[in-house]
């Protein structure tokens, strides 16, 4: 028989079942303005890289571009998702356009939860895990999660990089994690930088302390009720060369 759906005892359309099968892959997400992406070809290669691991070769350039201009329509400006995963048998391209989003208001309330992602370099496109720690943390007034083992060692947010400046250096965290795009990005700052293993505590000595994904660079305030310093100055250093990265053209 054909596939069919329904939703609280009513058939919906066959092109429901498109999104309960497509389980299995990945994605990546980006924030489109003025049909411009920050990072477009390290979006492209991380959607390449990830396909090739997961299902032996990754979609091509043409048809990731095709599919976010057909998702934006007539749209400059969205947020979109471009996602690799198997349907019907085989790996398709699926991308979604929704309104901006525009990075949280700063600065963050954040706080530690045990948790270590499975394939944490590979962005999954279905889980549970990560949503449900957000929307608990949210629950209890914070803006994000940051992920650690259980001895505290600090990998990632729930959906962020984590990034500081501490004696002049650009430090990110020595732990397994997804290499964010916009991490990518910053990492093309002209200063020192280093990974090294941190904690919690440790960020009590950085001068500025940032979450970072496609949304923007967030700077953070607050880990688990413990103030941390912000630099001015290395803030508006910070957000004034995210800024000036010019996005590449979708078209």
């Amino acid at each position: 028989m054909a596939g069919r759906i329904a939703m609280e005892g009513e058939p919906i359309g066959e092109e429901a079942l498109l999104g309960m099968e497509a389980r299995y892959g990945h994605f990546t997400s980006m924030q489109v303005a003025d049909r411009r992406v920050r990072g477009l070809e390290l979006h492209v290669k991380r959607l390449e890289r990830a396909g090739v691991e997961l299902f032996g070769a990754g979609p091509g350039r043409a048809e990731v571009l095709a599919s976010i201009k057909a998702a934006l329509g007539g749209e400059r400006d969205a947020s979109v998702r471009v996602y690799y995963v198997e349907v019907a048998g085989r790996p398709r391209v699926i991308a979604t356009a929704a309104a901006p989003h525009p990075p949280l208001p700063s600065p963050l309330r954040v706080t530690p939860v045990v948790y270590q992602r499975y394939l944490p370099h590979i962005k999954q496109a279905s889980g549970f895990q990560q949503p449900h720690i957000l929307r608990t943390v949210n629950r209890a007034g914070f803006d994000e999660a940051l992920l650690t083992t259980e001895d505290g060692l600090i990998s990632e947010g729930a959906i962020t990089n984590v990034g500081g400046f501490a004696g002049g250096r650009l430090v990110w965290p020595d732990a397994p994690m997804l290499h964010g795009v916009t991490m990518q990005l910053l990492e093309r700052m002209e200063v020192p930088q280093e990974r090294r293993p941190l904690r919690v505590p440790d960020l009590a000595e950085f001068d500025l302390v940032f979450l970072c994904n496609s949304w923007g660079v967030m700077p953070v305030g607050e880990v688990d009720g413990m103030k941390l310093r912000r630099d001015a100055e290395l803030e508006a250093r910070l957000l004034g060369f995210y800024e000036g990265i010019a996005g590449d053209p979708v078209d």
